[in-house]
């Protein structure tokens, strides 16, 4: 197996008993541990109406995790366009890049990251999803050069060198980073059903441009590493209990490890949350190695993500060092 690049999605979960102050500021801590152990970059995605996550104004948290880091690659994972105006994003986007050169990403995504009935309410307008293609093509004008002579510009934006990603949960999405030939970036960790078939219609179709010559796979799937199998094991229960709470929609701060929801013995429940951790790696720094080598050689991705959702803040930090070492092995 050919050593990748592993970066890191962080959604700013309020654990139980936590804020949503000490969310963001544990955020810039998991940034600051990424940076060090090597990880290439950290991505915050858009969430809007859901009590237990504090990245509905990624933009700004963007900001801020920069501004306390030096070196990572800081960005979206993503922007659900449908919810903005492309020249908002361009601006503030273009406001990141001016204040952190080369240290800003833009993923972006067609679906709301929220319901409906919110999603009415940040852009009142239901039709914006179907023009996700054409919305990610007028953020590529405010970003150029050649857009110098519109009588609508991006300011700071115009001319700057903003990596855009196209993010995906099923098909649809692959089509589009094909023909675009933009990079592509997978949310396996949730939503595994589609992750090879979307990955395949990519490579097939993929189209080069200026930006990029050959696809780029980017895979984020959950990973929950400890000294152990034994310990691994017992963390699953926080995300297991998580993926509950997202199937019945009865949300809750991200619960320690321990005791598994009763609703989990429910056959479809149960069934419902092992199809969405199809795309979960979890065990000691052997087991990681010997499991994540074979699914990278198998889906040949250019760049691992990694979501950890885990309780405890020290066991996270560690769980990203166990997981470096494991692939520094190869």
């Amino acid at each position: 197996m050919t050593k990748i690049p592993l970066s890191v999605l962080e959604l700013a979960t309020v654990v139980e008993g936590g804020t949503h102050q000490t969310a963001i500021a544990n955020t810039v801590e998991i940034a600051k541990n990424a940076e060090n152990l090597g990880y290439k970059r950290i991505w915050m995605a858009e969430h809007h109406n859901m009590e237990y996550i504090a990245s509905s104004a990624t933009s700004v948290l963007i900001g801020h995790v920069a501004g306390k880091t030096n070196t990572i690659r800081v960005g979206s994972g993503g922007i659900m366009l449908p919810n903005h105006s492309p020249l908002v994003i361009a601006e503030q986007f273009g406001t990141l890049e001016t204040i952190y050169p080369n240290r800003i990403d833009l993923g972006l995504g067609r679906a709301p990251g929220s319901d409906q009935l919110t999603a009415m309410a940040l852009r009142r307008n239901q039709e914006t999803a179907h023009n996700f293609p054409e919305d990610v093509r007028q953020l590529q004008t405010y970003f150029s050069d050649d857009n110098c002579d519109a009588r609508v510009r991006a300011f700071p934006g115009e001319g700057l060198n903003i990596p855009l990603w196209i993010l995906g949960s099923s098909t649809d999405s692959a089509y589009l980073a094909a023909e675009m030939g933009l990079p592509y970036a997978f949310a396996s960790h949730f939503a595994p059903a589609q992750f090879r078939t979307a990955i395949k219609i990519y490579r097939n179709n993929f189209k080069p441009s200026e930006v990029l010559h050959k696809p780029y796979v980017m895979a984020c799937v959950n990973v929950l590493a400890a000294n152990t199998d034994e310990e691994a094991n017992e963390l699953l229960a926080s995300l297991i209990n998580l993926f509950v709470g997202i199937i019945t929609n009865k949300r809750k701060p991200l619960k320690p490890a321990g005791k598994l929801p009763e609703v989990y013995q429910i056959p479809e429940v149960r069934q419902a949350v092992n199809n969405m951790l199809a795309c979960t790696f979890y065990g000691s720094k052997e087991t990681l190695n010997k499991n994540l080598s074979a699914f990278i050689e198998e889906t040949e991705v250019d760049e691992l993500m990694v979501a950890s959702h885990i309780f405890d803040l020290d066991a996270k930090l560690k769980s990203f060092s166990i997981l470096r070492d494991a692939l520094s092995d190869n």
